[in-house]
């Protein structure tokens, strides 16, 4: 078992929820509810790692996030 980490956003113009797991070339999707954007994000990455060729101890790892401040 392994757990992977999904980028998620809010689409204002589509009012969907997208998610994508970054490193995984293929991982991403969206759904109406964030129960639904779950199931579809682990759906497409169970059908994304079928595919992967690579050792599967070379796929990315979750290390953490950075707030980037800049001025608009």
């Amino acid at each position: 078992m392994r757990t992977f980490t999904a980028y998620v956003e809010f689409d204002p113009e589509t009012k969907l929820y997208v998610g994508v797991v970054p490193g995984i070339p293929g991982a991403h999707t969206q759904g109406v509810t964030l129960d639904e954007l779950q199931k579809n994000l682990k759906e497409v990455l169970e059908l994304c790692l079928e595919e992967y060729k690579g050792e599967k101890e070379d796929l990315p790892r979750f290390v953490g996030l950075q707030l980037i401040e800049i001025a608009v």
